[in-house]
């Protein structure tokens, strides 16, 4: 559980760095994809936007988000002084260059204030927060300049040059062993954001898209399970299933099938299944992506594929889907008729509530927490803390509305819940890293961010109050 939860928060470390700016990768994406000479509106002006963003623009955002994350806005100025080192020091696009620079950068400044903390001189204060920045930001962009960015320039071409023999031996469809059990075990933002976009992204420069946008963004795969459930699944798995499915394909909430494969483990090898079968097809049609879709929305994904791409796109994710469907149907078919209702695999887990209320009649237990009697704020947690909690927030909001209580839901990142935070629902598989940032804060671990028991129980409770 600890070396999950340890992978999980360094996923998280790495994709935060670059979805908080998924926006501007996007615009990059629409640019590319428009403007340049093989775009759908060729222009040769608006296309010389196409290479200053990607080097300079992009990197120096990663460094400012990741400077931040580690030491706020004075650890922000160092991440972009640190990150213009390597993107002046090599000749590619240093994404990931900036990953390793913009938290450098804020623990150098942050080591520095907890040094001088408390020995500044009075009215001495600004004049060494400014010089202390510009001296130490100095220094370390003229080590990420001849060290640090020649030595990321050598090992990204290595990886670059490993991707390509990958691709070339046709061993490309291995990768969804890997993917779709890490996107299940709500590894999906980092391996998609942390990994593949910085590869993906130095590809599109050199070819004007890259496959590696649609190896975690597929959709096929989840589809697929989703729609067996809508065909020969049992209660309340198959009355959710339709939604689900119009939330995960058209809105590109991934995380909304995780239930359905961890309630029924046996669903993992539809899913890897399906994901080889995506990206073989793109592999053998030359697929690909000028951008990484987020979330991973069919629209997000065609919108983003080039101007003689789209058919291989479509072509991908619709094999996807059937391979995954096609496997799927038997594997529900067999099961028992406890392991297919929905709400009878989430009752399972309700020994998890021992972590919220129960845990409040045993002030000895290692993970007691405080049980709210009034509630005035509800918090939803995810990975990411934008599709899921997003989801779930909007969904509760709507719910509780006519009770004109007053109660605040709103959304976040599990690693950024506020310590004030009064309850947080989050999924089961996230409640260590929850406890372990907010160990007195009520949590209510759920299986499901539509649909669940434990937020019946919460909705009841705000109802008697």
């Amino acid at each position: 559980m600890n070396i999950k939860n340890s992978i999980q928060s360094f996923g998280k470390f790495l994709s935060g760095m670059v979805m908080p700016n998924i926006g501007a990768f996007i615009a990059w994406g629409f640019i590319t994809c428009f403007f340049i000479e093989s775009g759908w509106f060729p222009n040769e002006q608006l296309a010389k936007l196409v290479d200053p963003i990607l080097k300079y623009l992009l990197p120096v955002l990663i460094g400012y988000t990741g400077g931040g994350v580690i030491a706020g806005k004075r650890g922000s100025v160092m991440g972009a002084i640190a990150t213009m080192g390597v993107i002046v020091g090599a000749d590619i696009p240093m994404l990931i260059g900036a990953m390793i620079m913009g938290p450098l950068g804020g623990l150098l400044i942050k080591y520095f204030d907890k040094l001088v903390d408390g020995k500044i001189p009075t009215g001495f204060e600004m004049l060494v927060n400014n010089f202390s920045i510009g001296i130490l930001g100095m220094l370390l962009a003229i080590i990420g300049f001849y060290a640090i960015g020649p030595a990321i320039q050598t090992c990204t071409q290595f990886v670059e040059a490993g991707v390509e023999i990958i691709i070339e031996k046709n061993i490309l469809p291995l990768v969804s062993i890997f993917i779709e059990p890490a996107k299940v075990l709500f590894l999906n933002n980092a391996v998609n954001h942390g990994i593949l976009t910085p590869i993906g992204v130095s590809q599109a420069e050199n070819m004007g898209k890259s496959i590696m946008f649609l190896l975690e963004s597929n959709p096929g795969p989840g589809l697929g399970i989703l729609l067996a459930y809508c065909l020969v699944g049992k209660g309340s798995s198959k009355q959710s299933a339709p939604g689900a499915v119009i939330i995960q394909f058209l809105g590109g909430i991934h995380e909304i099938y995780f239930p359905y494969i961890l309630m029924k483990p046996s669903l993992i090898l539809s899913a890897i299944a399906g994901g080889v079968a995506g990206v073989f097809t793109f592999s053998i049609l030359d697929a690909g992506l000028v951008a990484a879709p987020s979330p991973g929305s069919i629209f997000a994904i065609l919108s983003l594929a080039p101007k003689n791409g789209m058919l291989p796109v479509i072509a991908g994710i619709l094999v996807a889907t059937i391979v995954s469907l096609a496997i799927s149907i038997p594997i529900i078919k067999v099961s028992k008729n406890e392991d297919d209702d929905l709400e009878k695999s989430k009752e399972k887990m309700k020994n998890l509530k021992n972590t919220t209320d129960n845990a409040s009649n045993s002030e000895n237990e290692t993970n007691n927490v405080n049980v709210t009697d009034k509630i005035s704020s509800i918090i939803f947690a995810c990975d990411a803390g934008m599709g899921s909690s997003a989801m779930g927030a909007s969904r509760f909001r709507e719910r509780i509305k006519n009770l004109n209580l007053n109660i605040s839901v709103t959304n976040t990142s599990v690693d950024n819940i506020p310590e004030n935070a009064q309850i947080v629902v989050t999924h089961k598989n996230l409640v260590d890293r929850v406890m372990k940032k907010n160990g007195n804060v009520e949590i209510v671990p759920i299986s499901n961010f539509l649909k669940d028991p434990l937020l019946d129980e919460l909705y009841e409770r705000i109802e008697n109050q």
